[in-house]
């Protein structure tokens, strides 16, 4: 009944996920606890979850076990438990594109003369899935792991914006390879983008024409540091404004991406989001919204379920994109349906009602 899960990048989300597996280790399946979707997944539950390799650039996370490295700085992620040892080390990663120039002194980049071949150590630890965590622009990156995961013949859960899952080619890569794929760009649990889409459903429905839409959000965690540098936004911008937009049956102005870097909000993430529309009679009407929530145990929360339903999809041999999952915990996922629809498709999938 295990999942063994890989990780590349051990940041603030790694860190959240690999206190979460620990601190709802003895959840009970048949109670309503604070902080999770579902306590069981199918037939699996979180205790289930098993780190068994993790890979980063940063030389002061590098050799650690995983349970100290997720408490090594610059992480500054929300510390709600201390994990026990778990025996996993952390292994010099390929850095390829994954630290900017303006990141190489906060990630502590090491001297990437021999990096860890990635495909082996998955077949070596007989790793059932990779979870990508690392920054944002990651585009080389990201494509070696994806390449390292169907050489290893192992699934790829796909956390950032570069697009994987929901791009064609690579989807049918796995597809033809007998491998599942989830992504991309994981959804909070509640955060932005989820509040916007669910705002922006609540007009449409009620019959208000949505002239313009916008979500401004800034953090103080190295997610934020890194995407000062633009060119390595463009995917994010993408991802954020095309998952409010897939909603809205008509063109309109609309805008979602990063726009600051706060060193002392750490992990603390604050978004503020407006919608402007008419509704009857034309009568103008206007949401403005703050939200701020500790940034990297949001994700967790998705990412958990998603863990279990690629464990699913390998239990019954599924190959290429999960459309239920991706739908569900994704801002860009192979096909955008309403979050209420992915959610009907998550249980059905569950239940064996639908095969992806």
């Amino acid at each position: 009944m295990t999942i063994k899960i890989a990780i590349a990048g051990i940041g603030n989300c790694a860190s959240a996920l690999i206190q979460g597996i620990h601190y709802y280790k003895d959840a009970d399946e048949n109670s309503q606890i604070p902080g999770l979707m579902h306590v069981k997944f199918g037939e699996y539950h979180i205790s289930d979850i098993e780190p068994v390799a993790a890979f980063d650039v940063n030389k002061n996370k590098i050799g650690k076990d995983l349970s100290e490295a997720i408490f090594t700085e610059p992480n500054c992620c929300y510390k709600f438990t201390i994990p026990p040892k778990l025996g996993v080390k952390v292994l010099p990663a390929p850095t390829l594109d994954s630290v900017a120039p303006h990141m190489k002194e906060p990630f502590k980049a090491y001297n990437n003369s021999a990096p860890t071949n990635v495909s082996q150590i998955l077949k070596e630890t007989n790793a059932d899935m990779l979870i990508n965590f690392l920054p944002v622009g990651s585009y080389k990156a990201t494509r070696y792991y994806a390449q390292a995961c169907l050489d290893a013949k192992v699934a790829f859960i796909n956390c950032i914006p570069e697009f994987i899952a929901s791009d064609p080619t690579w989807a049918g890569k796995f597809e033809e390879n007998g491998i599942p794929i989830a992504g991309d760009d994981i959804k909070s649990q509640i955060g932005a983008t989820i509040i916007h889409r669910a705002i922006t459903s609540l007009l449409i429905e009620r019959g208000v024409k949505i002239e313009e839409t916008y979500q401004l959000n800034v953090g103080g965690n190295t997610d934020f540091q890194n995407m000062m540098d633009n060119r390595r936004l463009s995917t994010k911008r993408i991802s954020k404004t095309e998952a409010i937009t897939s909603l809205i049956p008509y063109k309109t102005q609309a805008w979602a991406g990063p726009n600051g870097f706060i060193p002392f909000l750490k992990d603390k993430k604050i978004c503020y989001l407006q919608i402007k529309g008419r509704k009857f009679g034309g009568a103008p009407v206007t949401i403005d919204l703050k939200l701020t929530v500790e940034d990297s145990p949001n994700s967790a929360g998705m990412v958990i379920d998603v863990i279990r339903a690629v464990k699913i999809a390998l239990d019954r041999k599924i190959a290429g994109p999960l459309i239920s999952i991706s739908a569900y915990a994704f801002k860009h996922p192979p096909q955008q349906v309403p979050d209420h629809i992915a959610k009907q498709w998550v249980e059905e999938f569950i239940q064996g009602k639908r095969s992806r």
